[in-house]
């Protein structure tokens, strides 16, 4: 099993980042999404994080070995990785198609707490009752978050709840892949790990893809796509580090906050640029939601047992 670092300092910064940066990207895709197909927008994001970071590591010398890579070990846990990441990129772009960038982060916020539960089952870290009303806590959140919107949620027939579905099973795919990515620290630095998906990303995207749209993008889109692109490097960068120096509960803890960076960010764009996409009808109870599924997450991974 990997071991961290310990110094959760450095991890904290980068789990931050991670959080500030994802809270950020849903509104910035949504607004590609008026000019651009999801896979072209997935294709793109891979593409610029693939150049920038095969210019790092060229720079720096630390491409992935062929003896690291001729390991079988490390080949399946990469495939594993690899599918789980992809999966996780395109089935949100579809999901936030159908939704809001609220709702999306809001549901999104499963994976951590899936991330969460699989630190505890594969790398035994504790659990204890008051975790286990922090859980409570994150499931009535979503309740509540969702409480205009739970007919819509019942089925899959309409676009809202279609949407949300695919987020959660884009969230259940990071949960995946974060956990394979913890494992694979033993062998390949986080750079070289992620190297490799924007590698993989870049090349299985680009057929269904149409890059010569992004050539007609105005100022605002080049903005918005450059700023995924970077998004993309900087966050998941951040995160895959910030698994070196801390426990994957202690990150997971850390991510919760980002729901509530898109709905300040939300709030920032609605008040500055009211046409620029359409905003959740949030209630009451939904922001008392929100702020639950926060708190119960945070709390269920910061609510820590002592060993016996």
């Amino acid at each position: 099993m990997h071991n961290t670092s310990g110094r959760w300092k450095l991890g904290l910064t980068l789990a931050l980042t991670t959080s500030l940066m994802w809270g950020a990207l849903p509104i910035a895709l949504k607004g590609l999404l008026q000019d651009l197909d999801s896979v072209t927008i997935t294709w793109s994001r891979f593409i610029f994080a693939f150049i920038i970071l095969a210019i790092f590591l060229t720079y720096k010398k630390r491409l992935p070995s062929k003896e690291i890579l001729n390991k079988k070990y490390v080949l399946v846990l990469l495939f594993v990785a690899i599918l789980g990441l992809l999966a996780n990129y395109i089935l949100y772009m579809f999901g936030l198609e159908y939704s809001t960038p609220e709702s999306a982060q809001l549901m999104i916020q499963v994976a951590p707490m899936l991330l969460l539960i699989g630190g505890i089952v594969i790398f035994k870290e504790s659990f204890n009752k008051w975790q286990a009303f922090g859980f409570f806590g994150f499931v009535l959140g979503l309740v509540l978050f969702f409480n205009h919107r739970l007919v819509e949620l019942s089925s899959l027939d309409n676009d809202y709840g279609f949407g949300i579905f695919l987020i959660f099973i884009a969230a259940l795919n990071w949960a995946t892949y974060a956990l394979v990515q913890k494992q694979l620290l033993k062998h390949l630095s986080s750079e070289q790990v992620m190297f490799i998906i924007f590698v993989f990303g870049s090349m299985l995207f680009l057929p269904n893809s149409t890059p010569f749209e992004i050539l007609k993008l105005d100022g605002l889109g080049w903005a918005l796509l450059i700023f995924c692109g970077i998004n993309t490097l900087i966050a998941y960068g951040a995160f895959a580090e910030s698994l070196v120096h801390m426990e994957a509960s202690r990150v997971s803890a850390v991510l919760a906050v980002t729901p509530l960076f898109t709905l300040c960010f939300m709030h920032l764009t609605h008040f500055y640029f009211p046409d620029y996409i359409q905003t959740e009808n949030l209630n009451s109870l939904s922001i008392v939601g929100a702020i639950l599924v926060v708190v119960g997450s945070a709390g269920v991974a910061l609510i820590r047992s002592k060993k016996k």
